[in-house]
């Protein structure tokens, strides 16, 4: 295996990582929107829950990304 291709799919592993800690995170974010009394709070939650999709959509295309790379080397 070459290196390019082991740093690649090295790279690409951590951006799954870090897509599922994104979307953990969002749910966490989506259940804290629902169980408060405060609407501010609740808002702010589900802003952050929105932010941490899209960061997880954005690791999951660089996962993608890196995997594609690896399989040309």
């Amino acid at each position: 295996m070459s290196e390019d291709k082991a740093g690649n799919l090295l790279d690409a592993a951590k951006a799954k990582i870090n897509e599922g800690a994104d979307r953990l995170r969002a749910a966490g974010h989506e259940v804290a929107s629902h169980v408060g009394n405060n609407p501010a709070e609740n808002a702010a939650d589900k802003a952050k829950a929105l932010e941490d999709r899209a960061k997880a959509e954005a690791h999951n295309a660089e996962a993608d990304h890196h995997a594609n790379e690896a399989k040309k080397d």
